[in-house]
């Protein structure tokens, strides 16, 4: 509700209203982001030793599960037109499962999960992954498909 809420007041406002709370959200917004990423990463480090232990099945799903969504982003791209670039930009979205969102929805949904499992998987696995093989990869598949 709060989403839909604010998309209806962002359409009536416009640029004007973004300007006049600018200082209010904007600002405001990259203080906390940067303490929430800290908070994360700290607590990822802490207990990084424990992802070890979890052995290479949840390794494989790091690198195997971006692949899939990549693959259908890049699909779904080319099917509804878009440009290579845009094509490549919903690859990259869908392979990326939200780094920060989704061990943060973890993390608050189920506080007895192991931080270090979601946060060093999504940034310590399939972040660098995503970057060294998903990305040309996904930008290959949607010159070819285009």
């Amino acid at each position: 509700m709060l989403l839909i809420g604010a998309a209806v007041v962002g359409a009536a406002t416009g640029e004007a209203g973004m300007a006049q709370l600018e200082g209010f959200l904007v600002t405001p917004f990259l203080g906390v982001l940067a303490l929430f990423l800290l908070d994360m990463g700290i607590i990822a480090a802490r207990r990084l030793g424990e992802l070890r232990q979890a052995g290479l099945r949840l390794l494989a799903f790091g690198m195997v599960m971006p692949l899939i969504g990549g693959t259908a982003g890049v699909l779904l791209g080319t099917a509804i037109g878009l440009s290579v670039g845009g094509a490549t930009l919903l690859a990259v979205l869908g392979a990326s499962a939200s780094y920060v969102a989704a061990p943060a929805a973890i993390r608050e949904a189920v506080p007895e999960a192991n931080p270090a499992l979601s946060l060093g998987l999504a940034l310590g696995v399939t972040f660098p992954f995503n970057l060294i093989v998903g990305i040309p990869l996904f930008y290959t598949a949607a010159q070819l498909l285009a």
